[in-house]
Formats: structure tokens, sequence, C-alpha cells
């Protein structure tokens, strides 16, 4: 018979929110995360556990997973929104002694000696032994009108996260690269039909994927046309569209609108500080080490293939964990 809590005497006390530590400029820290996404709180609670004194420094907390209406493939939860999982992540990080600064663009880092200095956008200067970056990335905009008010209802950047909300509705992908061509390749089997609006006149996709695309018979592909807005009050409804070539306007009525024209890391302070491949993402390895020692990076923002708030999550533990192991090494 499985034992019950009560019949071993457990108590399990609910917990309290600490006092948050006051950010100090004048201090210097043995750690400062850049990012509140879940690669950056999920750092934050690690290196807390290791007694770390750490600054997390942010321009939100929740980053790209509060763009996700809905989060069905975090263990731990059938069904919990966007929003509702970054709570959870909020509350657990309250549990410990973590200084936040909170609405910091981060716009460089310096080093001298063996200590570093995170400056940010609103004047901000912090010094520290040790820095893990974790800014995630942003969904490239395709900047039409209806995009930004509809986002969460209708609009979407992720196939991967949100295309079982879809099931049965006809969507449109934009983008015909490989991110386009697997976000349609998810959708084949749960949407009713799918647009494919690509601006040049081909697909730049893996021919596999494209072979997959047009195996479904769903797929109707509009190539050489541009968006010129997305249509809806409190919901997606449709989307209009101009071809390139002839001026022609069309409107498709669908209920989704995946984007994937590709994504930007927030990696811009970091160019010349630590390496960074063509796609401006941090070079980091198996420990999420950069070349710089001292300098960490986890999340979206690094090489690490696949973006989902899992992988996030376990590389924020992992590049905490590295950064404990450094400090160790530098007392």
């Amino acid at each position: 018979m499985e034992a019950k809590i009560e019949d071993i005497g457990v108590i399990l006390p609910e917990a309290e929110e600490l006092t948050r530590p006051a950010v100090d400029e004048a201090k210097v820290y043995e750690l400062v995360i850049i990012g509140g996404g879940p690669a950056g709180l999920t750092a934050a609670v690690y290196s807390a556990r290791k007694r770390i004194d750490t600054l997390l420094v942010t321009k939100d907390i929740g980053g790209q997973v509060l763009l996700t209406s809905d989060v069905e493939n975090y263990m731990g939860y059938y069904y919990i929104t966007g929003k509702e999982l970054i709570e959870k992540f909020k509350h657990q990080v309250r549990q410990y002694p973590i200084a936040i600064k909170e609405n910091a663009e981060v716009i460089r880092i310096g080093k001298e000696d063996k200590t570093f200095t995170v400056e940010t956008s609103g004047g901000g200067s912090y010094r520290t032994k040790a820095v893990i970056i974790a800014s995630g990335k942003r969904s490239r905009p395709l900047n039409v009108k209806g995009e930004k008010e509809l986002v969460g209802r209708g609009v979407t950047y992720c196939s991967v996260c949100d295309a079982p909300l879809f099931t049965g509705l006809d969507v449109t992908v934009i983008g015909g690269g490989n991110s386009g061509l697997t976000a349609v390749v998810d959708l084949v089997k749960i949407a009713n039909k799918i647009y494919l609006i690509e601006s040049l006149s081909s697909l730049k996709a893996d021919p596999l994927l494209v072979e997959r695309a047009d195996r479904s018979g769903k797929v109707e592909k509009f190539l050489g046309y541009e968006v010129m807005e997305i249509l809806g009050e409190t919901r997606v409804s449709g989307i209009k569209i101009k071809s390139t070539q002839t001026g022609e306007i069309q409107t498709l009525a669908v209920q989704g609108v995946f984007i994937e024209i590709g994504l930007i890391p927030n990696s811009g302070f970091a160019k010349g500080v630590v390496e960074l491949n063509g796609w401006g993402e941090i070079v980091v390895d198996c420990a999420c080490r950069t070349n710089v020692p001292g300098i960490f990076a986890a999340g979206d923002v690094t090489t690490v293939p696949e973006k989902q708030i899992v992988v996030a999550a376990g590389e924020g533990a992992k590049a905490a964990l590295s950064a404990y192991g450094y400090l160790l090494g530098e007392s």
C-alpha cells in the first residue's frame, strides 16, 4: 500500500516568501545572472541554494514564455498557461534571498582583472566575480497591423508549444525556411487547412520538409506574397496578403497565424566579449561555459539546440552549478 504523508508524520508548511535583498551597486556580487526567463530563473534558484550571493538583472520576468498562451509539454503539468508557469517560477525564486533588478536592459559587459562589470541602459552598473547570460531570444516580428494586439489570441511564434490548440482549424504559417516548414509539418496532423506564405518566389527549406508538407494534401502555398494585416477583434479571424508581383490582395479566413520568420538572440551586449556564432548565438560547451572564464550562458541565447522551456530550465541549472565550481576555484 502506498504511504500517505500523514501516515509518516511529515508536515509540509506553506513556504513564506523572503524579503528581497536590496540591489547594491557598491558591492561586488559573486554572480550576476542576465535574463529572467526559464534559464535565468532556474539559475537563480540553483545559485541561491549554493549560497552564492546573486543578483538577477532582467528586462522582464518571463521572457518568451509570456507569449505562449498554453503549455502542454512542461513536465509536471498536463496543462498550464505560460503566465501561470512563470508565476510558479517567480514564487519559487522568492523563497531565496536573491536581489533582482527588473526593467533593466543590459547594454555592456566589461572585464577588469578577475571582476566583471554589467552595465544597463538605465545607468546601473554592477560588479561581479561571475556572469550567467540567459537573455534568451526574441521572435522576429512581422511588424504588421493586428500582430501585437492578437498575440496569444491566435497569433503565435511557437508551433511546438501551440499547435495542439488549433486542432481542426484553418491556419497560416508565415515563413518558407526550415522553421516555417517544420511548423507546417507539426500542424499537418492537427489543423484542417494550412496556408503557407513566403515573400520570396521559392521556399528555402530542406527538400525533405517540403516533400512532407506536399504529401499531406492540406497545404496551399502562396509564394511571392507579403502579409499586410492580421484580422480579428478578440481573436484572429483572417489575414490579408498581397502579391509582390501583381499587387493582388487576398484575404484568407484563418483562426491561427504562426509567425516563423526567425529568432533574434538577445546577445548584442555580449558581442566582442564572448564568442558568437554566425546567428549571434553564444557558443557554449556542455557545461554552459563560454570562451571567457567566469562567463557562462544558458537557454535560447546559446548554441544549444531545441529552444524549449524545459531545455532552457535545465541549462540554467547547469550554468549555475558550473558557476559555483568556478567560484570555488577562484576563492
